[in-house]
């Protein structure tokens, strides 16, 4: 590997250490290749998210921009003067991810500067796939699958994930200006904007949570047939992981009385800790 390349991927899991402790402490568990390869993956999405919420409106155009230019870039032969694209260039070419998965991304991230508000779950299901199920793809693409059946529950345990991300950030959301609930399910359940603006969690904004939280909870179950398609165990070990603690944020959501507003779901670091352990010793993963 060239010093360019170790830079670069040093830069990448440098990123991916500071911005995704719970990945990066499970992903210690992977094979060094298919480590190096999830950190520069990590890095290019990480800075694409960043982009939305960092800056105003006109600069977060621009960094988009800029940033699908790089990865234009990285899919092309032109040389690099960018550490960090050339880690992710061998990634990409290594694991032959398709340049299709980033544009969704990228689509994703844009939909967060022009869309504020989703009328229905199918919406919303369609910037989820965007923004998380494609990474759940890539993700894929660099683990390695033993039939193509997995990739359908590859995409649903990213939408689960991005799903359960949307409910633990209503109170923050809803301080950028935006709801990610689909409207005419807060309709059904008598919840208004008004009652997110004064936080008010009665007995309908609980039964509407509820309903979302079953609904993540059900495509985490339907996802997990995917996770044995995996051909790694190790892969296996750190997706299974993943998804449990994802998962327990619910778990947490649900004793915390539905209370997303004065309190942020949590999963402490003793917990996370058990939840390995569990999966260590249940063997699921093998």
């Amino acid at each position: 590997m060239t010093n360019e390349l170790l830079q670069g991927f040093a830069q990448a899991k440098k990123i991916t250490k500071k911005f995704a402790k719970t990945f990066y402490l499970s992903s210690l568990f992977l094979p060094k290749d298919k480590q190096n390869a999830s950190y520069a993956v990590y890095a290019i999405c990480r800075l694409s998210d960043e982009s939305v919420d960092q800056l105003n409106d006109f600069q977060q155009q621009n960094q988009l921009s800029q940033i699908e230019q790089d990865i234009a870039s990285a899919y092309t032969q032109k040389p690099l003067n960018n550490p960090l694209l050339a880690a992710f260039r061998q990634t990409v070419n290594n694991y032959n991810i398709p340049k299709e998965y980033f544009d969704e991304l990228i689509n994703g991230m844009r939909m967060d500067l022009e869309i504020r508000r989703y009328p229905n779950f199918l919406a919303l299901k369609d910037y989820c796939y965007k923004v998380a199920g494609v990474v759940g793809l890539i993700m894929l693409k660099i683990f390695g699958y033993k039939d193509a059946s997995a990739y359908d529950y590859a995409i649903k345990l990213g939408i689960a994930m991005q799903l359960t991300n949307i409910l633990r950030d209503i109170k923050e959301d809803f301080a950028r200006g935006r709801i990610y609930l689909p409207q005419n399910e807060m309709q059904q359940f008598n919840i208004s904007e008004f009652q997110l603006a004064n936080q008010e969690n009665d007995q309908n904004f609980k039964n509407f949570i509820n309903f979302q939280i079953k609904r993540c909870e059900e495509l985490y179950a339907q996802s997990q047939n995917g996770i044995n398609l995996i051909d790694n165990r190790f892969c296996r070990f750190v997706v299974l992981t993943m998804k449990e603690i994802y998962a327990e944020i619910l778990n947490v959501i649900k004793k915390n009385s539905y209370d997303v507003f004065s309190r942020r779901a949590h999963v402490g670091k003793f917990k996370k800790l058990s939840i390995v352990i569990s999966i260590l010793l249940r063997g699921k993963y093998r």
